[in-house]
């Protein structure tokens, strides 16, 4: 039984890569079932049961912990049922559930396809295009406007997207991967500063700038490690920009990847945007550098896939070393 549940909350560097090139090769394919959503549609469904079941602040956080912990165990125990009925069995649910995780390149779908029409000169069909993928409003974005919400969201899913689900498979398992993601889904859905969420969202806000605390600051090395790659001149500017306005941001965590991503691509990030009708005064990152342009979202891109590979590589090295 021991050695049941060690399987369940520990993977192979087999399982990760594994992984890793399910998510470069195929992205989140529409026709498999995604539980991903199934968390999404629980967030939903759940939000006006507990909101009825104390203060807002309370419920929410009972809410979140309630959700976060559902998704551990139930995770844990279908692994632990798969790895009973057969060795294998275990280890394909394990490289599928973390396939599941990990959405590096459904992320540079999404951006290129804001730069397709940008690069044509459809800027309201862009508009609408990257209003699938940020927060802020969109509808009066200019051409530079467009491309630098595109290029940001790419430079901040890097860590929700990649480095932080790894991160929590490396010390928890699948399950701890999984129950990351539902933390993102939470803050995505409820972690807002608006009316509606102020109170009830706050926990959800809270405990993913936790999660993400210590996978941000390990994505900046990453990203300049990565920049290197395509200039040693790029990559020194990657690290010391992310040091010198990573704090940059009202996020605690994501101006360190968006401030790696400005000095490495050599763009301007943050500024003032409207958020929910309200204007938002963020501060710059990388403000003597130019305004991104169409091009740079592809360069982005690019950035963020080699980031993601040199990172699985580092973990299977790690894990091999580990586990052999």
């Amino acid at each position: 039984m021991d050695s049941l549940w060690g399987e369940v909350f520990s993977i192979s560097w087999q399982v990760l890569a594994a992984a890793v090139v399910l998510d470069l090769t195929l992205g989140d394919p529409r026709w498999l079932p995604h539980p991903i959503i199934w968390m999404g549609n629980s967030v939903s469904y759940f939000e006006p049961v507990f909101r009825r079941l104390a203060s807002p602040v309370a419920a929410g956080l009972v809410f979140s912990l309630t959700l976060i912990t559902a998704v551990f165990v139930m995770s844990s125990l279908a692994l632990a049922l798969a790895f009973a009925l057969h060795p294998i069995a275990g280890t394909v649910l394990q490289a599928v559930l973390l396939f599941y995780c990990f959405s590096a390149r459904s992320l540079a779908r999404a951006a290129m396809d804001v730069a397709a029409p940008l690069i044509k000169g459809d800027l309201p069909r862009a508009r609408t295009m990257v209003g699938y993928i940020v927060g802020r409003e969109t509808a009066r974005l200019d051409k530079e406007g467009v491309a630098r919400a595109a290029v940001e969201t790419v430079a901040e899913n890097f860590v929700d997207g990649f480095v932080s689900p790894l991160f929590f498979a490396l010390i928890f398992g699948v399950p701890g991967a999984m129950a990351y993601k539902m933390v993102n889904t939470l803050d995505s859905m409820v972690g807002y500063k608006n009316a509606r969420y102020f109170f009830f969202g706050r926990a959800s806000a809270r405990i993913d700038d936790a999660a993400n605390f210590i996978p941000a600051r390990i994505a900046v090395p990453v990203i300049a490690l990565a920049a290197s790659i395509f200039s040693p001149g790029l990559g020194r500017r990657s690290f010391s920009t992310a040091l010198t306005q990573g704090r940059n941001h009202k996020s605690p965590n994501a101006g360190f990847s968006e401030a790696a991503f400005a000095g490495a691509l050599g763009v301007r990030m943050g500024g003032p945007n409207v958020y929910h009708g309200k204007m938002v005064d963020k501060p710059y990152i990388g403000e003597a550098f130019k305004e991104p342009a169409p091009s740079d979202i592809a360069r982005s891109c690019h950035l963020m896939l080699l980031a993601s590979i040199l990172t699985a590589i580092v973990a299977c090295l790690v894990l091999f070393w580990i586990r052999g």
